[in-house]
């Protein structure tokens, strides 16, 4: 089958950084599908891993890239039970397995949903990992539900995780919805994932804030640059509120001063679950298929933003360029081999 893989860590620019090679088809294990992947998007995982700081061995396989993707069910383990041969299927799959920049892809059915109806593959694609890590965020670290009043601020609101948790907070609770960007075309795009409030991360956070919720927000989800805005969020928080990161700070957090105001700080990684095996993994599969539902009804919107082709090297090292440029809006996706 084809892949997209490397041979060395490489800085993107490098032509050998990402390559047009094959390898054999994988056999599902009993847990397993075996999916013909037809569109894949990039995520900051992808690129931190070309560059070293993942999974990989020295003389072993070659790695396969890829922790989002959208395709079809060509064949199943002997235990599965939720998915049959020809369901059209999107997913995250699991750091420690290979990934979805190859042709098929073995994955474990409990962390696979049905790929909402309304999306095409290249759509659907763009979805999985920054809606588990949305998810997760929102439901599970900060316990958020239909009831839950107030207001959350999103730092880094056009991302891939912003765009996502924005619209999933005003779908699925009933908190006023403050998103950062800094950029005409990144504010445009916020508003669009139906944020009420847009300010910018280029300026101080909190006096904008205070600005709309004078007492302060409840929430916080810090997407990014955390090290940059940690005081300003602070300042902008209410007592007792709750703050989520998903990226390691570049710079030591200083997280004595969350203690005044009884600030908790809570970590997200959406890897977590498939990695040690937890009881609940059918979790991920289970709200996937849920988030379907809420695409097809009208209520959530694709992320999907750049379209750049096939899954080849060369159009893989333009989405790996732009990811870590930094600049990129929504998901970057590529679609057929």
């Amino acid at each position: 089958m084809k892949i997209i893989s490397y041979r060395d860590s490489l800085p993107i620019a490098d032509a050998d950084s990402l390559l047009d090679l094959t390898a054999d088809q994988p056999s599902p294990g009993p847990r397993d599908l075996l999916v013909e992947v037809r569109a894949v998007s990039v995520n900051p995982v992808d690129t931190k891993i070309r560059a070293g700081g993942g999974p990989g061995k020295p003389g072993g396989p070659l790695p396969i890239l890829g922790w989002d993707a959208a395709g079809i069910v060509k064949d199943f383990g002997s235990q599965v039970t939720l998915f049959k041969p020809g369901d059209e299927v999107y997913y995250a799959g699991a750091i420690d397995r290979p990934g979805s920049y190859a042709e098929y892809q073995c994955v474990d059915e409990r962390l696979v949903g049905n790929k909402p109806r309304s999306l095409d593959f290249p759509e659907a694609s763009a979805l999985p990992l920054t809606t588990i890590t949305a998810w997760e965020m929102l439901f599970d670290r900060l316990r958020i539900d239909a009831s839950s009043e107030g207001s959350i601020l999103v730092l880094g609101g056009a991302g891939g995780v912003g765009s996502i948790v924005t619209q999933l907070a005003r779908q699925l609770s009933k908190l006023t919805v403050i998103s950062t960007a800094s950029r005409p075309e990144t504010q445009s795009w916020t508003r669009q994932m139906q944020a009420h409030y847009v300010i910018d991360h280029g300026q101080p956070l909190a006096p904008q804030v205070k600005a709309l919720v004078p007492g302060g927000v409840r929430y916080v989800l810090a997407l990014t640059h955390i090290e940059d805005h940690f005081d300003q969020l602070i300042e902008a928080m209410a007592p007792q509120g709750a703050m989520a990161l998903i990226e390691n700070p570049v710079r030591p957090l200083d997280v004595i001063k969350l203690k005044s105001k009884s600030l908790s700080l809570h970590w997200e990684f959406m890897f977590t679950r498939s990695r040690y095996q937890t009881p609940d993994m059918n979790e991920q599969g289970r709200l996937l298929s849920t988030v379907a539902t809420l695409v097809d009804t009208g209520r959530i919107r694709t992320t999907m933003k750049s379209h750049l082709g096939a899954i080849t090297a060369g159009n893989m090292k333009k989405a790996h360029a732009l990811v870590e440029s930094g600049r990129a809006i929504g998901k970057i996706v590529l679609s057929g081999f």
